[in-house]
């Protein structure tokens, strides 16, 4: 049975391009797998704890050494990084702020990003110190920007730094399979935003079909 991964990080409600993006994809979704399940989480309403000292000592430390104020220490952490390995797919709207992730999905990344769960580390292995967990998803970074011309080549292509930021912290810990479908021009508005948004969108649904083209 497919199972989805649903998940919203913009703090704007009714404003948020990502928001209708993302729910766009998942209607599309549900009509092409009709046995599928969705697990939706919103991080930009319900905003995560960034990591503490005390969540970083609980993370680093053997499970079988940890206490029960770590274990509750990492209660949320266990329960996001179990969504994104029960998923078979992820859908997440993503912000561009400041030519990068918003806060809250870096607090996201910083939550799921486990040793042990999402990554092994081992020093004296010299070739590959760090082995992914995760195997055999997709997802699919749904983004929003002001301007325009931050796809590969475009003139502000320079100072998108959300883009390869996604890449190698999701092939960090086995996500290889990541499409991005943007909309621009936020900030201009008019027949930009419009057509930009009509394009993602196509594109979104061409996705939720399982069609990569």
């Amino acid at each position: 049975m497919p199972h989805l991964l649903h998940i919203d990080s913009s703090p704007r409600n009714d404003r948020s391009h990502t928001r209708r993006l993302t729910a766009h994809f998942v209607q599309r979704w549900r009509d092409s797998h009709p046995d599928g399940t969705v697990t939706y989480r919103d991080i930009g309403r319900n905003p995560l704890p960034h990591v503490t000292e005390e969540w970083i000592a609980a993370a680093f430390a053997q499970p079988d050494e940890r206490s029960q104020a770590m274990q509750d220490t990492l209660q949320l952490s266990d329960v996001l990084v179990d969504e994104i390995l029960e998923a078979d797919s992820i859908v997440a709207g993503i912000p561009f702020y400041n030519f990068g992730m918003p806060s809250g999905f870096k607090a996201y990344i910083d939550q799921i990003v486990r040793v042990g769960r999402t990554f092994l580390f081992n020093p004296d292995n010299g070739e590959s110190t760090y082995t992914p967990l995760v195997h055999d998803k997709r997802m699919i970074a749904v983004i929003s920007r002001g301007d325009g011309g931050y796809g590969p080549g475009g003139r502000n292509g320079s100072l998108n730094h959300l883009d390869p930021h996604l890449r190698t912290v999701l092939r960090f810990i086995g996500v290889n399979d990541l499409e991005i479908v943007a909309a621009e021009n936020d900030e201009h508005g008019g027949a930009a935003l419009v057509d930009s948004l009509e394009s993602a969108r196509r594109r979104l649904m061409r996705l939720a079909n399982d069609d990569p083209s």
